[in-house]
């Protein structure tokens, strides 16, 4: 069936087309010069017009697109829409019968990857929608046209949600999931631990997203979650123990994490690693000869020993390298060096000796050659690191030659190595699920073996707890950025808190998480406190005033109660706690550096030596173009680590916190604890 234009309609027109024919499933629009072919699987819709003489019919396509033939007998014209109606009406009908198939297929497969018995990763997100999206590659209908179809309609609207509103159908199944489990589950997580989880702990162990920050304040019961959280993998069948990979930073944290899950879990199958140990087991499954740690980590006077003397033979041999290290030494460290021969000065050593461990141990590392070490180094910093890095290579080339003669390796060159057997393949991650402890104090090293891990599985889930308030680790290659831009290094997943705190008060609380959170930079969170306190929970206190504080804390604390005193300094400890046994011997007085304290926690905190000076709180910068170059950049808010180290001390008592400061030099923090309505007590 065929439509033409009139002669005169046609000249009148001046249109490319003048005829139109009414194919199998479609039509074709042509002129003397044009053709244009419109399937019906294009067509939206078919418009027919009357002009004052003759008829048009307009053909809708997508795109906003329209073809018009203009210039037919307005008869013939309705007698041509009527049949090319009549058949593309029928097609259509057929052709949706198709698409509700395509698309109910496409929502029951939909339906499986939401479970409401299982969480609703992100992953399964884009999943759902390549689903639909191929669906609707596969449609024989335009989208455009399916909701004018009663058997398309519902179902390309419930597509079309999952499209569109994608985060929170997201949210709103995991919210569903959540709720439904911790009822289901209610006597695990009121018993898993010896105290019920609260809901943010709870919400925090249930979420299966493949990459989780769980950000855990000072005392909000971290350890708690990581045991819940092994505990309902393996309660849920979705991981069994060999499955389990959790990580602790250091020995004795690994240790009390399978003593805490024997007890609470029951099992002794799931044991907890240090990044090191985990490293030497990768390194010694996925090669013949299974690595030795060389004893030098476990003995630092020996390593400085070692390298003391590496030094020492380079300053005594090498007259230029001598003369760089006077040079180094007193002009950028600023320090006095004795006349002659300095580098045998006892007092030189003394200083000189746990800097070159700090220094080597940086080196290592990085792991890349000296050329990458230079060209990784910042360029304001890069050419005086080169001369650096050059008087340090014979102190590293004796590091290598006694790691080579005890046929041992170092903690940098385990994890350098078992980077190197995982990229290789020689080794397959069996751990489906990797939990990690005190995350803000991981490095980009061993951020890179995580990553490692990660890609032998793309799988592998991420469970990280710690608090970027408490990162105060720089110095030893921590990085904080890892955790507070934790989903651009790790993946996309979600971030949580836990929001209540177990040891300190509601005023503690306040004044610390105020202070905290100055810095830009620290991620905000909750964190509540189950007591209030009292107004003077927080008191700023003169430094003359220490004993006389001890004096009175002897007249009312328990012997049971614990007493911490804490300085940024070791060698600020107060000499008169020598006498502490017998003058006050029923106070329990402990003192450690703010850096040791981490991790503890006592009734009462007295935080020394908020003053200015060398000694002061917070320190100077005294980073050596090495830190320049080999640690993370610093922040660029003023004493953001001293301030973080500060929160530490304020955050490890249960009950009140004094913070003893010079009249004369107070630190900077003092000015800053008062804007927070810190009181200033005129004694104890």
């Amino acid at each position: 069936m065929e439509l033409k234009a009139t002669s005169l309609g046609k000249r009148l027109a001046q249109h490319p087309y003048d005829r139109v024919t009414l194919l199998t499933a479609g039509v074709k629009v042509a002129g003397d010069k044009h053709e244009y072919l419109i399937p019906f699987n294009q067509l939206l819709a078919i418009n027919c017009k009357r002009g004052l003489v003759w008829g048009e019919l307009e053909f809708v396509l997508p795109d906003d697109k329209v073809v018009r033939l203009h210039g037919t007998e307005w008869a013939d014209t309705q007698r041509f829409w009527q049949q090319l109606s009549l058949q593309w009406n029928g097609w259509s009908e057929e052709m949706s019968e198709i698409s509700a198939g395509v698309l109910g297929e496409a929502l029951t497969a939909v339906e499986q990857l939401a479970d409401a018995s299982k969480w609703l990763r992100r992953r399964d997100m884009q999943a759902i929608r390549q689903r639909i999206l191929d669906a609707y590659s596969a449609l024989p209908l335009p989208q455009a046209r399916l909701n004018d179809f009663d058997r398309c309609r519902e179902l390309w609207q419930a597509c079309e949600a999952w499209l569109n509103d994608t985060e929170k159908r997201r949210a709103t199944h995991n919210q569903a999931y959540t709720d439904a489990m911790l009822t289901r589950y209610a006597d695990f997580f009121n018993g898993v631990e010896s105290a019920a989880l609260n809901p943010s702990q709870a919400r925090a162990v249930v979420n299966g997203e493949d990459a989780l920050l769980v950000l855990a304040g000072a005392g909000s019961g971290k350890t708690s979650v990581l045991v819940a959280r092994a505990g309902w993998l393996l309660l849920r069948q979705e991981a069994s123990a060999e499955q389990i990979l959790l990580l602790a930073f250091g020995r004795k944290a690994a240790q009390e994490m399978d003593e805490r899950i024997a007890q609470r879990l029951h099992t002794d199958e799931i044991t907890a690693r240090t990044f090191h140990s985990l490293a030497l087991y990768i390194i010694s499954q996925g090669s013949r000869k299974a690595p030795t740690l060389t004893a030098l980590e476990n003995d630092t006077a020996a390593r400085h020993a070692l390298l003391i003397e590496a030094w020492q033979t380079q300053c005594r041999e090498k007259k230029a390298q001598l003369k760089g290290w006077r040079q180094w030494l007193s002009e950028e460290l600023a320090w006095t060096l004795p006349e002659g021969e300095f580098w045998q000065d006892p007092g030189v050593v003394r200083r000189l000796a746990p800097r070159l461990d700090r220094w080597l141990g940086l080196m290592r590392m990085h792991g890349g050659a000296q050329a990458q070490m230079i060209a990784d180094a910042p360029d304001e910093v890069r050419e005086l690191f080169s001369k650096r890095i050059k008087l340090l290579a014979p102190v590293l080339k004796a590091w290598k030659a006694a790691l080579k003669a005890e046929d041992a390796v170092d903690f940098a060159g385990l994890i350098h190595q078992a980077i190197n057997v995982l990229d290789k393949g020689r080794f397959v991650s069996p751990w489906k699920h990797i939990l990690v402890d005190e995350f803000q104090d991981i490095s980009p090293q061993r951020a890179a073996l995580l990553a490692a891990l990660r890609r032998q599985n793309a799988h592998t889930t991420l469970f990280a707890v710690g608090d970027d308030w408490q990162a105060i680790y720089r110095f030893s290659g921590a990085q904080m950025s890892l955790t507070t831009a934790f989903h651009h290094h790790f993946g996309e997943g979600d971030r949580m808190a836990l929001d209540t705190t177990y040891r300190f008060n509601a005023r503690i609380g306040e004044v610390a998480n105020r202070f905290i959170q100055q810095n830009p930079h620290q991620l905000a969170k909750p964190l509540n406190s189950l007591s209030a306190g009292d107004k003077k929970a927080v008191t700023l206190l003169t430094e003359d005033r220490f004993e006389a504080l001890l004096d009175k804390l002897s007249g009312y604390a328990k012997p049971e109660e614990r007493i911490l005193v804490m300085a940024r300094y070791h060698h600020l400890r107060p000499s008169v706690l020598d006498k502490a046994h017998t003058r006050w011997p029923k106070l329990n007085i402990d003192f450690m550096t703010i850096h040791a304290s981490k991790g503890q926690q006592a009734d009462y905190a007295i935080i020394l030596g908020l003053n200015e000076g060398r000694d002061g709180f917070p320190a100077e910068a005294r980073e050596s173009v090495m830190e320049q170059a080999l640690l993370p950049a610093p922040e660029d808010f003023p004493d953001a680590e001293e301030r973080r180290l500060l929160y530490v001390a304020l955050t490890r008592a249960r009950q009140k916190v004094w913070l003893l400061f010079d009249k004369a030099q107070p630190s900077v923090f003092v000015d800053a604890l008062k804007a927070l309505d810190v009181p200033v007590a005129r004694k104890p």
